[in-house]
């Protein structure tokens, strides 16, 4: 069996104060409407679990009404930190779940054909991450103002979701950053404090994530 954790309890404050960046429109419903949209229509998805900030589950369940979502889901209430609400939803998967795929809710464009390509090499691996080749030129400074040196791009990716795991390997990895009282805004930096190694999984259509209102013109772009 294989699972989908969307984590959606973020507050996005980099949108802007009393913005929630899930709920803006783009391309005719709001960005989890789409995020949620291509799980649901995933073939080898078979439950989602919507890790979602306490008192918005009526809103959620009103928008799976409203879209048709017919796929099983459940709505967990998420934690402190994004760290925190994976666990969450980890906790609230089938105990049939062998494969467990992990998904910013405000990254609306990942394809079905990038979605069953992390879970092909997570089985094989036991990790694996969505992830783009850097292809802009990359500088270092210490503060913020002055260039120390340029970085050495070849070997450089910038990771995204969905991040699709063995569900013992993303359990194990979570449990010692936990017991660590380690935090961390990526799932994959778990997996490497345990030494389990993530296989890249190179997306070859745009897979951007909301983060500032200025995304949101391309997203709408690409959707339509």
């Amino acid at each position: 069996m294989i699972s989908a954790i969307i984590v959606a309890a973020g507050k996005g404050t980099r949108m802007g104060p009393n913005v929630d960046k899930l709920w803006l429109e783009v391309a005719g419903r709001p960005v989890i409407a789409h995020t949620w949209q291509r799980f649901n229509d995933a073939r080898e998805i078979d439950e989602i679990i919507l890790v979602v900030r306490d008192g918005m589950q009526p809103h959620f369940a009103e928008m799976a009404l409203k879209f048709y979502f017919q796929k099983k889901f459940q709505l967990v209430i998420g934690g402190a930190e994004r760290q925190d609400s994976v666990w969450n939803g980890l906790a609230a998967v089938s105990s049939k779940t062998e494969i467990v795929a992990i998904q910013d809710a405000a990254r609306p464009c990942t394809t079905a054909e990038l979605i069953a390509a992390t879970i092909h090499a997570a089985r094989e691996t036991g990790a694996a991450v969505a992830a783009q080749p850097v292809t802009d030129t990359l500088k270092e400074t210490a503060d913020g103002k002055i260039i120390s040196r340029t970085v050495d791009r070849s070997k450089l990716w910038a990771v995204q979701t969905p991040q699709t795991f063995r569900i013992e390997v993303i359990r194990s990895a979570m449990a010692a950053a936990r017991k660590d009282h380690l935090n961390f805004t990526d799932d994959t930096a778990a997996c490497e404090l345990i030494g389990q190694s993530v296989q890249l999984v190179r997306s070859l259509t745009p897979n951007p994530k909301v983060t500032v209102p200025a995304d949101l013109p391309f997203i709408a772009s690409l959707l339509n």
